[in-house]
């Protein structure tokens, strides 16, 4: 299944189109995906142009006619909301190893797998626009900034992963609160010289998005990590990853994003320098004299 949206596949044609069409493909993005799904004549006097101009734009996408363009956004529609059921229906049970003229078993999954995760990993890194993770490197790196991080119900585990290592060599790095009452203490405190880090992929999490906007709204940073169909939390994010899930099971992977928040902590100890150093040096003596390690 392609992770390339209907949106990436306008925009990266816009230089193909005529005046008028790109008219429409704005018309289009600006409204996506709602505005995909209105009628050919609404989107026709949106774009100030002629319906003709409308099909002929769909055609300069590459689609046959305007119903195929909306059967491409209905299926991207059901990718961004697939489950683990959804997923493994569609593909079916995984095939058992077969034995080799030795009699040993062998297993094609394995190099499958290796295969598909190398992809994913390397189209991430290289879908990474460079003065985006420059932005997020300096807003984690800023000791005068507070870092919170929050994931879902699998993401946790990367928010976790990467607020650890930022408490490594750096001050004032928060979770979000599991319980109730601590979770709206500690969203009410949102302030201007946060930053959030929230990991939301799909089915995505409704409280993610509310919470980019409270940070927002107070004047605060954002940074979401998440999959190519892009979590709402995105539209209020400065700073947007997405990394890949293909896998070879039902499941979305969540080793491109962990390879990613690997290279992002790295960036940004070598961004704090000789404070992160000594901090982490702090870090072991205190650890040592509690018996921690």
């Amino acid at each position: 299944m392609s992770s390339t949206t209907l949106a990436d596949e306008i925009r990266k044609r816009l230089g193909d189109l005529s005046p008028a069409e790109r008219k429409v493909a704005r018309v289009l993005l600006a409204g996506y995906p709602a505005a995909v799904f209105e009628t050919v004549a609404t989107i026709a006097d949106r774009a100030s142009v002629s319906a003709p101009t409308v099909l002929r734009c769909a055609s300069r996408l590459g689609f046959k006619g305007f119903p195929d363009l909306q059967a491409a956004l209905r299926a991207e529609l059901d990718a961004r909301t697939a489950s683990p059921i959804t997923l493994y229906e569609a593909s079916g049970p995984s095939r058992p190893g077969e034995r080799d003229e030795s009699g040993q078993t062998t297993n094609p999954r394995l190099a499958t797998d290796l295969s598909v995760v190398r992809h994913a990993v390397s189209q991430t890194f290289e879908e990474v626009a460079p003065h985006e993770f420059d932005d997020a490197v300096h807003l984690l790196s800023d000791p005068r900034r507070r870092v919170h991080v929050a994931g879902g119900r699998f993401t946790h585990l990367l928010a976790h992963y990467l607020g650890l290592h930022l408490t490594q060599f750096r001050d004032q790095v928060q979770f979000l609160p599991a319980r109730d009452v601590e979770r709206t203490s500690f969203l009410t405190q949102l302030a201007r010289r946060d930053v959030t880090v929230l990991f939301d992929y799909r089915r995505y999490e409704a409280d993610k998005t509310v919470i980019a906007e409270l940070a927002r709204e107070r004047g605060g940073k954002v940074i979401v990590f998440t999959d190519p169909w892009l979590s709402p939390a995105a539209a209020h994010a400065d700073v947007v990853f997405t990394t890949q899930v293909t896998s070879g099971s039902p499941y979305d992977s969540l080793t491109p994003a962990l390879a990613l928040v690997e290279s992002l902590v790295a960036a940004v100890l070598e961004s704090i320098g000789e404070k992160g150093h000594e901090r982490m040096k702090h870090s072991e003596s205190v650890a040592r004299r509690t018996g921690l390690i």
